[in-house]
């Protein structure tokens, strides 16, 4: 399709007329990164409600470098093109890099979005080393502004950030309580973990470690970076168990980690917690080691379900005569899973086939 005319179909994102809204929306599905470049380029110097549908596309579309743009329409005029793009921010919190978060620390100097900025900042796991930075940044509200939400955050990688601050008068206290409880946090973990590796009794192992991963869920994102840690340790057991909490905890910072541990963890058991865990957070980029581990006995179940709960179904076409063949699978539970994969893919075959039917209609009526 010329650029001209694709450039013209994403424009029509707020048509009035239906059938020119739909075929902007799957023009912009199907053309990919293509299409994050046009909308960013046209997003701009479009209308109110052409900003917010754009802003909601760039969401769907799933794409880091639509985040600069976003951070950008922050400090917009109109209060929901602002909320619609926190709301998309949000959306895309776990593939959003560095750069997006130091934009938007930028607009921490503004009233009227500080409070949004702040909450946005909470919830992007890339924002720890720009806000670390901002704890010497000259303005004393900003470094103020910085330090709160690290503090709120209690991610073991602000530690040092903390340790320097300890120099600066207005950041002393927050600094000394934030050292104090990020000490606890490590403490807590470590103790938990030590304990689970002091079971001698192996009929007693499982039960301990059902309830250290109770504990270690209950600390939460906090946790995270430090159970990270742990997917290393010497002892099976612990790995495990640190596999089992941060599917639990569901932080996208796991998803790498835990798919180096289903490719190389010579424990079983191991293998089998990264592979539930990776199923319960739902990313898409471990679908080709899903399907590679799919002939190994003790995981093709597993393997099937977190393909299952995959969020972006439209990564698992490219597998569609696998999922037929596993569908006749004798294990239901293999079967089940296949046949919800293959109703997903239909229907979402169905639903584009009658936005296209509807838009050739319209052409040419």
């Amino acid at each position: 399709m010329p650029r001209e005319t694709f450039e013209t179909i994403i424009s029509e994102l707020d048509h009035e007329e239906d059938w020119r809204r739909m075929r902007a929306t799957s023009t912009c599905m199907k053309g990919g990164p293509k299409a994050v470049e046009a909308i960013i380029q046209a997003i701009g110097n479009g209308t109110t409600h052409y900003k917010i549908e754009a802003i909601r596309m760039l969401a769907r579309l799933g794409d880091p470098r639509a985040g600069l743009a976003l951070a950008g329409l922050m400090k917009d005029e109109d209060d929901q093109v602002r909320q619609a793009t926190m709301d998309a921010l949000e959306h895309l919190a776990g593939v959003l890099d560095e750069s997006t978060a130091a934009a938007l620390l930028e607009h921490l100097r503004d009233d009227r979005i500080q409070e949004r900025v702040t909450a946005l900042l909470g919830v992007i796991p890339t924002s720890i080393g720009p806000l670390s930075e901002r704890l010497k940044d000259p303005d004393e509200s900003i470094r103020e502004r910085a330090a709160e939400i690290l503090a709120h955050l209690l991610d073991p990688r602000s530690a040092d950030a903390f340790v320097d601050a300890m120099a600066d008068p207005q950041l002393r206290d927050l600094a000394t309580d934030t050292l104090r409880k990020l000490g606890a946090i490590r403490d807590r973990i470590e103790q938990l973990l030590d304990d689970l590796r002091a079971v001698e009794e192996s009929e007693l192992k499982e039960g301990v470690r059902q309830e250290t991963v109770i504990q270690l869920h209950r600390i939460g994102r906090p946790a995270v970076e430090i159970l990270l840690e742990y997917l290393e340790d010497d002892d099976w057991i612990v790995r495990e168990a640190a596999a089992d909490t941060l599917g639990k905890i569901g932080d996208v910072r796991a998803v790498e980690p835990l798919m180096d541990r289903l490719r190389s963890d010579k424990d079983t058991g191991v293998k089998e917690h990264a592979l539930k865990s990776l199923g319960l957070i739902g990313d898409a980029r471990p679908v080709e080691l899903y399907v590679e581990v799919i002939p190994i006995r003790p995981l093709r179940i597993l393997a099937v379900e977190a393909l299952e709960k995959v969020k972006d179904i439209e990564v698992l076409r490219p597998h569609i005569e696998l999922f037929q063949r596993l569908k006749t699978d004798r294990d239901g539970l293999i079967s089940y899973n296949s046949g919800v994969i293959l109703d997903k893919l239909e229907a979402a075959t169905a639903q584009r086939e009658m936005d296209e039917e509807a838009w050739a209609g319209k052409e040419t009526a």
